[in-house]
């Protein structure tokens, strides 16, 4: 039996939130409502949202040894993620980030900041403990470290999750060894340099061989592509609050979604449901719920009904 049901290498982050009633013009003054300090970050957001579905997480990463990253170590900690082989960086800044959020919209707009000495390194990847899970989920930052936990985790069989929103340097390194790849709107056609987001889908699966190649589309819901067809799950409508962090919570369910087995289309519809809770809470995390709370959403939610191939402008238009 192995140890760990995931385990996620990547980014993590010490949010300072700043709540203002709308954005201002540029150049503009507005006086903000709150000030928050929230832990967040892709991949550990989305660890603490598998330990809090109930799955055996363990995070690998760096943090730095200011008060940043206690905050960091103490709020996995007490989620009940296994930090053991996280690094704390001696005179190093955890990485920092600074996120206005429009009360009036619940979006945010974010101003980050991580120092080169929280780079991760491949020789502080460890087979023994990539092998000891039953899945992988990375990010695209570290690049070397990730393709060498990707590949590790190629050879013992186990499945690989890749939250990825731009292009990286040597990131064709870590793609052939992915199983999952769900990227931002933006990655595959900046990747494959086709504009068309279903063509270069099915582009990105046909070098790879993924089995599914996906983006999510914010407020739009997602996209997948798996066994040669395109599966479509629609965003839920809920009272959003701040839309930090919905992205990681999505990548979080959708690990504990693979390792329960849903259907491709009830992965995304989780996982879109997981996002849009987390968003009716301040804080990358603030709205992380559980299982039963996604399944109620699910059902009550009124959603319209749309083909598995409807017009692409309806999807990416923003209408």
């Amino acid at each position: 039996m192995s140890q760990f049901d995931v385990v996620g290498i990547g980014l993590n982050a010490t949010d300072t939130l700043i709540l203002v009633p709308t954005f201002p013009a540029y150049a503009g003054k507005v006086r903000f409502i709150q000030e928050i300090l929230s832990p967040g970050g892709q991949v550990a957001s989305a660890m603490v949202t598998c330990a809090e579905l109930g799955l055996r997480v363990k995070y690998i990463g760096t943090v730095g040894d200011d008060e940043r990253g206690r905050v960091q170590l103490e709020s996995l900690r007490s989620t009940g993620i296994d930090i053991s082989d996280v690094k704390v960086r001696a005179g190093c800044p955890n990485q920092t980030a600074y996120i206005l959020i429009d009360q009036s919209t619940g979006e945010r707009t974010v101003l980050w900041q991580r120092d080169d000495c929280l780079r991760l390194h491949p020789e502080e990847i460890s087979e023994e403990v990539i092998a000891s899970s039953r899945l992988l989920h990375i990010d695209g930052h570290d690049t070397p470290a990730v393709a060498r936990a990707a590949a590790i985790a190629r050879r013992h069989g186990i499945p690989v999750t890749v939250d990825v929103d731009t292009i990286y340097h040597g990131f064709d390194e870590v793609l052939p060894n992915v199983d999952y790849l769900i990227t931002s709107s933006e990655f595959p056609a900046a990747w494959t340099s086709e504009p068309d987001p279903f063509r270069a889908l099915e582009m990105l699966q046909n070098e790879y061989g993924m089995r599914v190649a996906a983006m999510t589309l914010g407020a739009h819901g997602a996209l997948a592509r798996v066994d040669g067809k395109f599966v479509y799950s629609p965003a839920f409508v809920v009272n959003c609050v701040d839309t930090t962090g919905a992205g990681d919570v999505f990548h979080g369910a959708f690990c504990y979604a693979v390792l329960q087995g849903f259907p491709m289309r009830e992965a995304l519809d989780f996982s879109n449901a997981m996002a849009a809770l987390n968003c009716t809470a301040l804080g990358a995390r603030g709205g992380i719920r559980g299982l039963e709370q996604a399944k109620a959403l699910m059902q009550r939610a009124e959603r319209r009904s749309r083909p598995e191939f409807e017009t692409k402008a309806a999807i990416f238009s923003g209408s």
